[in-house]
C-alpha cells in the first residue's frame, strides 16, 4: 500500500480530519487510500499561526506530535491547481475526502512523494494492519 509522508502539524491536521487538501508542487495520479507518514520534519515556525486564526483546533504541543511513523489513512479524491479550501496554498493541492488516524502510530521510515510503499507481508506491517479499518484493507494492495 503506498503512503505519503507530510510534515506535522500538517499530518495531524489530517489524520484528525481537519485538513482537507495537502498541498505539493508536483501532480500525481495517485488516488484511493494511503498511508499517512508524518515525517522526521517539523515546521516549527507555523503553530503560533495556526493557534490564532484557528483557535477552535486544539493542536497538540510540537513536543507530543508523532514524527518518523505511520499515524493513520487518508483518501485522495482528486489533484487540483485551484480549490476554495482555506488549507490550499497550490500549485497543486490533494483533495483528502477522508482520514483515519491510528491511536497508537507505528514508527517507519519515511520516502519523498508517494516512494514509500508498506508490504503487509512484512512482520513490521502487522501493528498497521490491526489499526486500519476493514474497507480500507479491501482496497489494499
Amino acid at each position: 500500500m503506498k503512503a505519503m509522508s507530510v510534515q506535522q502539524p500538517w499530518a495531524w491536521l489530517i489524520a484528525t480530519g481537519h485538513k482537507d487538501i495537502e498541498n505539493r508542487t508536483w501532480r500525481s495520479d495517485v488516488r484511493g487510500w494511503v498511508l499517512l507518514h508524518a515525517g522526521k520534519a517539523m515546521q516549527l515556525d507555523v503553530w503560533p499561526a495556526l493557534a490564532e486564526q484557528m483557535p477552535h483546533i486544539k493542536l497538540p504541543s510540537q513536543f507530543d506530535m508523532p514524527r518518523g511513523a505511520i499515524i493513520g489513512a487518508m483518501r485522495i479524491d482528486d489533484c487540483v491547481t485551484e480549490s476554495a479550501s482555506l488549507w490550499f496554498g497550490g500549485p497543486v493541492g490533494f483533495v483528502i475526502g477522508a482520514a483515519v488516524a491510528f491511536e497508537k502510530p507505528v514508527p517507519w521510515r519515511g520516502a519523498l512523494g508517494f516512494q514509500l510503499e508498506v508490504d503487509f507481508k512484512e512482520p513490521a506491517a502487522a501493528d498497521i494492519l490491526a489499526q486500519l479499518p476493514a474497507h480500507i484493507l479491501e482496497g489494499a494492495s
